[in-house]
């Protein structure tokens, strides 16, 4: 039941979204926010699967993470934005205050299953689900977030969300580590494997490249591929 419940039953779950903001998060990453009705809820780290409806365009539906926590009031993603981006997130760009787009799910098996050790790891963008898991889990009390650690690559050293996640961190036993470069991950990482063996939960989110480095590393590090869990981002245009 558990594919059936996080992929194909979501998905049939369709409602539109009434769009409240946009804002910049850096240079280019932009997050945009819309109301949240009453009744929609999802599990952190979930996406969903956003269409474009003020226009017509060729590729009208994208997957998104969603970024907001399902006990804040409002849905949010974060995504990359270049000089000449894609038709899709053109459309995003613009977006008024009160115009919709569509949202089936949320679904996907991207969240927290059980109160082991966890370690979270985030490259680049893909620290939006992150963010919404975070965020949940300083909502439902420090017992929940003694067991997660926060490990967030970014070579850009942008590191987005660092305020809310400095302020987590020391509102609960949540723990981030902000790093750079490969070297310093794969050290990080390997502190956490000593510490917690085959007891630990692992979360990897970013680019797809990104992604199947740090999944290789795992199972090199004889890590179960039952203990872990994988999101990756496809596309920046």
């Amino acid at each position: 039941m558990g594919f059936l419940q996080d992929n194909l039953i979501p998905i049939f779950n369709k409602r539109e979204l009434i769009f409240k903001e946009s804002y910049q998060e850096s240079d280019n990453v932009y997050t945009f926010a819309f109301e949240k009705e009453q009744g929609v809820n999802w599990k952190a780290g979930q996406y969903g699967l956003f269409s474009i409806t003020h226009k017509k365009i060729k590729n009208a539906t994208k997957p998104f993470s969603l970024a907001s926590a399902p006990s804040e009031n409002t849905i949010k993603i974060s995504t990359i934005i270049r000089e000449e981006p894609s038709e899709f997130k053109k459309a995003l760009l613009e977006l008024q205050q009160g115009m919709k787009v569509k949202m089936s799910g949320p679904l996907g098996p991207f969240y927290l299953k059980d109160n082991g050790p966890t370690l979270l790891i985030a490259g680049g963008i893909g620290i939006t689900p992150f963010r919404s898991i975070l965020k949940q889990a300083e909502a439902e009390g420090t017992e929940v977030g003694n067991r997660i650690h926060l490990l967030y690559v970014d070579s850009q050293k942008s590191h987005l969300f660092k305020d809310e996640f400095d302020g987590i961190a020391g509102n609960t036993s949540m723990s981030v580590t902000y790093l750079d470069s490969r070297d310093e991950l794969h050290s990080e990482i390997d502190k956490f494997i000593a510490l917690n063996k085959d007891n630990g939960n692992y979360y990897v989110a970013g680019p797809k490249a990104m992604v199947g480095s740090v999944t290789a590393y795992l199972q090199n590090k004889n890590v179960s591929k039952r203990n872990v869990v994988k999101d990756s981002f496809f596309g920046y245009s």
